[in-house]
């Protein structure tokens, strides 16, 4: 291989090697000026200051993962309006229709998931 080639590359193999390098130094030097005592206090599960009561494997209702994904997909799809606003001007009419068509298939998708339920949290 040419030598010019991987010599373009050694300030990223710099850059990793150093902070792999701090990282494994960090842990070390906590490791060393550490405590070692193992006390009754350190092995209690700390949860807001409270005893934690019941099992933590209960089961969760699917519905809670599910709103959860749907927020992301949602706030994931309205980052968009940023870039179309600072830019709205620019874009003039053919920006605002193709906007509005966007913000049409979010409502399409939205209702659908409305009517479907997947937003009612209440137990069936």
């Amino acid at each position: 291989m040419n030598q010019g080639y991987l010599s373009s590359y050694q300030p990223i193999f710099l850059h990793l090697l150093l902070a792999a390098g701090l990282a494994a130094g960090m842990i070390f030097i906590s490791w060393l000026i550490g405590e070692h005592k193992p006390s009754l206090g350190k092995f209690i599960p700390y949860e807001c200051g409270m005893l934690p009561t019941g099992d933590a494997r209960e089961p969760f209702a699917v519905k809670f993962y599910l709103v959860a994904i749907l927020f992301i997909l949602f706030d994931v799809e309205a980052i968009f309006f940023i870039p179309w606003a600072v830019i709205s001007r620019d874009l003039k009419m053919y920006g605002f229709v193709e906007m509005l068509i966007y913000v049409l298939f979010l409502l399409v998708g939205y209702v659908y998931l409305w009517k479907k339920g997947a937003l009612d949290w209440r137990s069936s």
